[in-house]
């Protein structure tokens, strides 16, 4: 008789609480377990399934690495790994000819890029492009304090 009971007010409640409160309660618990940096995978995976970008760099605590490789292979999307000292993880992903090109230009960490290997990964990246020509002047040494460029 209770369970019975327990199963008519259950029932109940649930047809009478309105649909979307029910789909937002759920989304809501759901979201706040997945955690940020995987919230950011997430929407960038979004934009380059629309379109916005090309490729993209997305750097995470090494502990999500492989969430972020299995949600990039459900999906079809090409990677590469590159371990960023000694908690994060570089993962570049997208389309598949910028990949082959971050392969032969990315051997090495970040910082100890070049000036015109890095200018190059900035723009494949999708970066202001003016942001990279001061960035590209003031790592060859030929601004001054305006980035109006000495020549």
């Amino acid at each position: 008789m209770l369970k019975t009971l327990c199963f008519r007010y259950c029932a109940l409640y649930f047809f009478a609480v309105p649909l979307h409160r029910r789909i937002k309660s759920i989304t809501m618990r759901t979201e706040r377990n997945i955690p940020t940096e995987l919230k950011v995978l997430m929407n960038h995976i979004y934009e380059l399934n629309k379109g916005v970008r090309q490729m993209v760099l997305f750097t995470c605590n090494k502990k999500y690495g492989n969430q972020a490789v299995e949600r990039l292979e459900s999906q079809g999307i090409p990677y590469v790994l590159q371990p960023a000292g000694q908690q994060n993880l570089n993962v570049y992903f997208g389309r598949r000819e910028c990949l082959d090109a971050i392969r032969l230009i990315v051997t090495r960490p970040l910082n100890q890029l070049t000036p015109e290997e890095d200018f190059i990964l900035g723009a494949m990246l999708g970066y202001d492009i003016c942001a990279q020509c001061e960035r590209y002047c003031k790592r060859k040494g030929q601004c001054d304090g305006n980035c109006k460029c000495k020549n």
